[in-house]
Parts: structure tokens; C-alpha cells; sequence
């Protein structure tokens, strides 16, 4: 089978792979499509992120449906030729936060397409991928494009659960990258009375409103627009951080209300913040990381089209086109999601 496989910063090759025999538990999906998350772009990019680095060839991507080829004689939870969504998130359910219930933290993750551990884990931007059956949840209405969208709305829905309820509030998203604009759709379905978004640029902001935003906001053009929306202390009950941007989590603590909430979801460097505003509001500032059970409540949102992420799709490269899908899928003024065929 044919792989798209990273070997250093802009490095990026297709290869041939072996498939691997089916186990146990097991199943064969043949991979139709795989979006382009911010991290294969750091490692096409950069050779990594943060103290995470390339230290051998790494096949890329996490955010892949397909088809089932072909099931172990035990699977009865898909058959050959159903549709699914593949889930990259693999705990070990053996270690002390496992057991806690907190699968997201655990010890010995196993996440497609990482280079946090040696050897780094392997990911699924493959023709062919064997993964364990209980990773695959089935969708009958969406397309595979649409179900290749579960994997980042299942890490918005996870960063709605590190809040409280949106139903009745005012919130503000910054940064309005894919993540951002999956919560968008995300807080719409969840009730929410008024979503503003801001961003540095237009473009992403357009994505924005087509998934449900009120108020969309240029920061780099309109410094002050959110001015308004401190006085009286804030009048924001609950802000998403989703850009990874110190200036934007500052700003955000003086637009949230007294015990309003923000919710760290797009990841940054080291940032200072002034402890007097944090104390004196009471606001809770949270982190939120990965999913776990959100991933099968995306796909079936998904595949109902209770909530409708087509939009956010702007493009599809075939597998020999990888180096020029991730440049485009670099350029936030041309491109929000962009996926691999294969």
C-alpha cells in the first residue's frame, strides 16, 4: 500500500508500506480520506512542535474514515463494507488515570501519527490500516469526507464538557481555525445565545459564520472592538481560546464576567498573566486536551447531520498531491480543512 510518510521538515514522501496481518479484535479499513490536522502541519513544517521531534520517518494523520475490507473471525461490531470513522486514540485502559476514568490522560497513549514517544507511533494517512474494531464507529448518511471530521469536532465537544452549560450564554471563540469553527458549530448545537469569533484574518472568519456565528471580529483591524464587552467587569460567560495566542487569553480575561470560564484548547508556548485579574474576577481558566467518548457522539452528530460541517471542507488532494495539500492547507487564506483521497 501506498503511505504518506514525513522524514524531516518539508521532507514529506509517498511509500510503500506493508499492510500487516489481522488479529484478534481486529479489522482492515481501506482508507478513503484523512484531513490535515495543525499538527501533521507542524511536522511537515517545522520537524515537530514544542520538545516533540521527528527522530525517525513517521507516517502522518489521525482524521481517516473508510470502508471495512475485511474483520477477524471474533468482530461482530462491523462487517465488510460498512462505512467508519476511525478513532486514532488508543489508551492503554491498564494505567492509574485509565482506571480514574480519565482515558484522555493516559500514561501509555497510543495516538496516530505522534513522535512524542521512540518509536513514534505510526498514523493512518495509509490506503490500508489495521486498527482494533472497537475503534471504528459506523455512519450510514455522511460521506467519508464528512466522518473524517469526527476526530475534530470530537476535540470540540470534549472542550465544551471542560465548561459549563452554553445554554442562554454569551461565547467568545478566538481563534477561528478549523478547531475554532468546530466550536462554533459545536456551541450553536449546545445552545448557546450569542457566539463571537475573532481572528487576525478574514478568511477563516467567513467559516465562522457559515457554522453559526453572531458576531465575527479582524482584532488586527479592529484592536478595540472588543472594548465593549468589558465593561462592568465582562460580559462573556464562557471564551474558547483556540488560537494558542498569549494577547489572545489576556484580552479574554477582561471580556469574561465575574466566574466565567475559559477554556485553553489551541496550544502555545510559555505566557505570563496577571494573577490580580484572575483572583479578583474568580475565573476558572481550564485546559482541555484530546476526547475520549466524544468521539462516537461526533460521528453520530455527523452522520445525522445534526450539525453540518461540510462548509468547512476546502479541498481534496489525491495521495501523490500530499506535498501540495499541505501547502495549501498552510495558507489560512485559502483553505480551512483540506483532506487526502486515497
Amino acid at each position: 500500500m501506498r503511505a504518506v510518510v514525513i522524514h524531516a521538515a518539508r521532507d514529506l514522501r509517498v511509500e510503500e508500506r506493508e499492510t500487516g496481518a489481522i488479529g484478534p479484535g481486529e479489522v482492515t479499513v481501506r482508507i478513503e480520506a484523512g484531513g490535515i490536522c495543525g499538527s501533521d502541519l507542524h511536522y511537515y513544517q517545522h520537524g515537530g512542535f514544542g520538545t516533540v521531534k521527528l527522530r525517525e520517518p513517521m507516517i502522518l494523520g489521525h482524521e481517516v474514515a473508510g470502508t471495512v475490507a475485511a474483520v477477524a473471525p471474533d468482530v461482530t461490531r462491523v462487517k465488510p463494507g460498512d462505512r467508519v470513522a476511525v478513532n486514532p486514540s488508543r489508551p492503554c485502559r491498564a494505567c492509574r488515570y485509565c482506571y480514574q476514568g480519565l482515558p484522555n490522560q493516559c500514561l501509555n497513549m497510543r495516538f496516530y501519527g505522534s513522535a512524542m514517544p521512540m518509536p513514534h507511533i505510526q498514523g493512518a494517512f495509509r490506503q490500508e490500516l489495521v486498527c482494533m474494531a472497537s475503534q471504528c464507529e459506523k455512519g450510514d448518511k455522511a460521506s467519508v469526507a464528512e466522518l473524517a471530521m469526527a476526530e475534530p469536532f470530537a476535540v470540540t465537544l470534549h472542550a465544551l464538557s471542560r465548561a459549563p452549560s452554553l445554554l442562554g450564554q454569551r461565547v467568545l471563540v478566538t481563534g477561528s481555525g478549523p478547531i475554532g469553527a468546530l466550536v462554533v458549530a459545536a456551541a450553536r448545537f449546545h445552545g448557546a445565545a450569542e457566539i463571537i469569533v475573532t481572528d487576525v484574518v478574514d478568511e477563516p472568519l467567513a467559516f465562522a459564520r457559515e457554522l453559526g456565528a453572531d458576531r465575527t471580529i479582524n482584532t488586527a483591524r479592529e484592536p478595540e472592538a472588543l472594548a465593549a464587552l468589558a465593561v462592568d467587569k465582562g460580559s462573556v460567560g464562557v471564551m474558547f481560546e483556540c488560537s494558542g495566542n498569549q494577547q489572545a487569553l489576556r484580552s479574554g480575561l477582561d471580556v469574561v464576567q465575574p466566574r466565567g470560564t475559559i477554556v485553553q484548547v489551541g496550544l502555545g508556548g510559555e505566557l505570563s498573566l496577571p494573577q490580580n485579574v484572575v483572583v479578583a474576577k474568580e475565573v476558572v481558566l481550564t485546559g482541555s486536551f484530546r476526547f475520549h467518548d466524544e468521539f462516537a457522539l461526533a460521528v453520530r452528530l455527523i452522520d445525522e447531520r445534526k450539525v453540518d460541517l461540510r462548509p468547512l471542507l476546502t479541498g481534496s488532494f489525491g495521495i501523490e498531491e500530499a506535498r501540495e495539500a499541505f501547502e495549501t492547507a498552510g495558507d489560512r487564506r485559502r483553505s480551512m480543512k483540506v483532506q487526502l483521497a486515497f
